[in-house]
This record gives C-alpha cells, sequence and structure tokens, in this order.
C-alpha cells in the first residue's frame, strides 16, 4: 500500500521507546490501516553529516557479503534492506511463525522534523545528546505492534513482556586467546555488566544469567525472569494495553520510564486487572517460554559465532583486503601462525565465516515480545497458543515475536572486537582489585526485593 506520511500526520504518532538505531513511534489516530502498528524511524549520530538523497544502504563489501540474497543486495533504501534482511535472511533461521516482516513506508523531511519536535521531551537525555532523527531519509519502518492484541474486546486486557535474551551460550572458540580464556566460563552479559557501571550506564549490576532463560529448565527460566524483573535496564519491559508500566525507554540510568514510587502502582494496576499476583505473572512468562520453544531456534542461529570475534575479526580483513590490525600488532609467534591459518582460507569461506557472524550477531541483540490476554469460557479458539495457570486458575493464550532483527555493518566488526577487548579486559581488572569492584554497589540490587504480592 503506498503511502506517504506528511507533517500532519505527525501528531498521531507517539514516543514508545528507542535504541541504538531507531525511534519506535506508536500509532494513535484514526486511519484503520495504521491501527495496531508502529514506525521505525532512522537515527544519525549527532554532529554526523546525515545521508544524502536517501539513507546509505550496503557498502561495496556488504553487497559481496550478501551476494546470494539478490533482493537485500538490490535494496533502494536502508528500510528496505532491513525489510529483506529479516524476509529472507533472520525469517529462515528463527522461523516466520515468530517474524513480522514489516512493510515500510515513504515520510516527507516535514514528517520527521515534526516527530523530532514531538518527542524531544519523552527521549532519554543521553539518547538526545547522542544522535538526533535522521530527517534525510525518505522511508521508515512499518511493524505491527506485538505489545497488543489487534482486535482485542474493549474490557479484555493485554499484558506484554519484551526482553532481550543477549547470548545464550558460552563460546569455545580456538581462536580465544589465553589471555581471554575467561570467556569460555563468565558470559559476556556479566562481563560487560562491570563495564557498563564503570563507564555510567547502569546503576547496578544485573544478576541475570542469559545461560538460565536458554536452559529449558522450568525453574531456570522462572529463575532468570525473575533477576530481569529485579534489575531491568533495558532488557525487561512491561505493557499494559500498549503502554509502558515497567521498565527502560531504551536504556541507560535516566530512562527508566516507572521508577521507584511508581512501580509499586504500576505492578498494582496489573494486579488490578488481571487478577494475577507478581509471582504468578512472572511465572506465566517462564511458561510461555518454556512451553513454546520459541528460545531454540535463536540458540542455535546465535551459535552460527562458532569462531568467536577473535577468530571472526581475521576473516574480516581478508573481505577487505587490508593487512589484519589485529595480527600487526601481535608479538607471540604461537598465535601469529595460529591466525595464519584463518588468513589462508579462500574468499567464499571467509564470506561465509563474516555472514555467520553478522546473523548471530543479530540474534544476540534483539528481544522477544510476548504478548498474553486471558480466555473466556476455556480453552483458546483463536489459533494462538494457551497456558493454563495453576496458581490462579487462569487460561491465557499468548503470541511471541522476535523484534529489532537489524542487520549489523560489516563496517563495525573492528569496533565489535575493540569492545570485547576493552570488557574482558576490564573484567579482568576488576577481578584482580579485590574480586570485584562492584559488590557495594550490587548489593542495591541484591536488596531489591519482589514485595508487590499485597
Amino acid at each position: 500500500m503506498a503511502m506517504l506520511l506528511r507533517a500532519e500526520d505527525a501528531k498521531d504518532w507517539i514516543y514508545k521507546g528507542e535504541g541504538a538505531a531507531n525511534i519506535v513511534l506508536s500509532y494513535r489516530g484514526s486511519s484503520l490501516f495504521l491501527l495496531g502498528k508502529v514506525l521505525r524511524i532512522q537515527k544519525v549520530p549527532k554532529g554526523s553529516t546525515k545521508s544524502v538523497n536517501g539513507c546509505a544502504v550496503l557498502s561495496r563489501h556488504e553487497k559481496l557479503l550478501w551476494g546470494d540474497v539478490e533482493e537485500l543486495v538490490e535494496s533502494k533504501s536502508k528500510d528496505i534492506a532491513q525489510q529483506n534482511y529479516i524476509k529472507h535472511v533472520m525469517s529462515h533461521m528463527l522461523g516466520p511463525k515468530y517474524i513480522d516482516e514489516g512493510t515500510y513506508v515513504t515520510v516527507s523531511r516535514e514528517f520527521l522534523e515534526s516527530v523530532e519536535k514531538n518527542v524531544h521531551d519523552q527521549r532519554p537525555a543521553w539518547r538526545i545528546n547522542a544522535a538526533e532523527v535522521d530527517t534525510s531519509c525518505d522511508s521508515a519502518f512499518l511493524i505491527s505492534d506485538h505489545s497488543v492484541f489487534t482486535g482485542t474486546p474493549r474490557g479484555d486486557f493485554c499484558v506484554a513482556v519484551e526482553i532481550k535474551p543477549k547470548c545464550g551460550f558460552l563460546p569455545s572458540s580456538e581462536f580465544i586467546t589465553k589471555a581471554n580464556a575467561i570467556k569460555k566460563s563468565v558470559t559476556r552479559f556479566r562481563m560487560h555488566q562491570f563495564l557498563k557501571l564503570h563507564q555510567g550506564e547502569i546503576s547496578n549490576i544485573s544478576e541475570y544469567n542469559p545461560l538460565d532463560l536458554f536452559s529449558g529448565s522450568k525453574d531456570r527460566i522462572y529463575q532468570a525472569i525473575t533477576t530481569l524483573f529485579a534489575t531491568p535496564q533495558n532488557n525487561f519491559r512491561i505493557f499494559l494495553n500498549g503502554s509502558l508500566i515497567f521498565g527502560g525507554l531504551g536504556g541507560g540510568m535516566d530512562s527508566a520510564a516507572v521508577r521507584s514510587h511508581e512501580e509499586n502502582t504500576a505492578i498494582k494496576d496489573l494486579i488490578k486487572v488481571s487478577g494475577l499476583q507478581l509471582p504468578g505473572f512472572l511465572e506465566l512468562v517462564a511458561e510461555a517460554i518454556f512451553s513454546s520453544g520459541v528460545l531454540d531456534k535463536l540458540l542455535a542461529t546465535q551459535k552460527l559465532d562458532v569462531l568467536d570475534i577473535e577468530g571472526a575479526i581475521h576473516a574480516y580483513y581478508n573481505i577487505i583486503s587490508q593487512p589484519c590490525m589485529v595480527c600487526k600488532n601481535l608479538g607471540d609467534p604461537e598465535l601469529l601462525d595460529q591466525y595464519s591459518l584463518l588468513h589462508s582460507f579462500p574468499l567464499d569461506k571467509s564470506l561465509k565465516i563474516l555472514r555467520d557472524y553478522l546473523i548471530a550477531a543479530t540474534a544476540k541483540d534483539c528481544s522477544l515480545m510476548i504478548s498474553f490476554r486471558p480466555v473466556q469460557g476455556g480453552s483458546a479458539a483463536s489459533g494462538y497458543n494457551s497456558i493454563f495457570l495453576e496458581s490462579s486458575n487462569q487460561n491465557f493464550e499468548y503470541k511471541a515475536y522476535f523484534i529489532d532483527l537489524d542487520m549489523k555493518p560489516l563496517e563495525k566488526m573492528v569496533h565489535y572486537y575493540e569492545l570485547d577487548q576493552k570488557i574482558v579486559i576490564f573484567y579482568m581488572k576488576s577481578k584482580d582489585l579485590g574480586g570485584s569492584l562492584c559488590d557495594s554497589i550490587t548489593q542495591g540490587t541484591k536488596d531489591r526485593k519482589i514485595q508487590y504480592h499485597q
């Protein structure tokens, strides 16, 4: 459906949240086509040069990398490329049942300028300082709002959770150096928490362990959900009838949409509407993840990263035909000999390593949205999966979708490598300086108990 969003349409779109690359808007107008939809508009770093003649699409090396996905290579804009990446790459990996391919709509510069002005006061301060709307783009990505059920009768409710699962396995690549061997026994999420705390991005260390969420054990999945709730950061959000009631707007210490004294009220509102006590609600989320097996394919896709960034970075330099900066800075003959094997790979093998790594990176950074609504009068008849929650004697139907399935830029490979090294070095330094530099601050997380039973 051809559609152009103009300046006068901006008033119908309200701020829902944002990530590193996009601002997400929810529709509140009267168009039947747009009801139940969200719009993702692209951002650019503050002070950077905005795109000319629309948004940049694929680089020369990316066209080589994705050469077997014709629709992706021929995409005329970034939003079309995003749609084609989801449709022709991620849908095959995760299964079409859990994927919303979305569509793109044409947007005017005046629409984007009006949106930027309208949402300014809702955006977290650090997000405003970091990036702005890319007003040179001529399209935006439109998908269903999976925090609601389309057509939910008035008087019923819908509650949804958005979870960032993160990486669900420990790497075992032979190309991980001995100095970084800690990566094989401590999750990336755990190590990154220490660096984020040091940089002021978070105020407490989360006790969440992604290995629990991906374990296939109902008890461990429930444990993962409770720790996510205890320290949500930007990894756990709750929506009631499409409105955010708990969690962050987009990461960072100042992004919490519901804070301290307001949290209790928000959860009590949820309990009042749903009849669920908080432990029952968290049990409902855990049961949906366990019974659906929705994370199985996500984990398999993450595990396409066989070599870890410490191996994949060498394939990157093979592709761009430049001297490997990692090998250049190495003084260890044994490591140089080991990495020379990677640099001897033919082009097609290096391309596969990088494709698999970047697909896995998408799977490690995406979100899972699960929405629930009560089933009236027994079993569900709508085609959705259903759960009977014994603790509350209630039936719920639910749907699950993966969102934020962005294609990762090839040009960020060096950044990924440098960040990986920085995370490990800082974590090891923290351990060396007394087991943890952050224990006293972490205690605040442990003291935050689930106290919403009343």
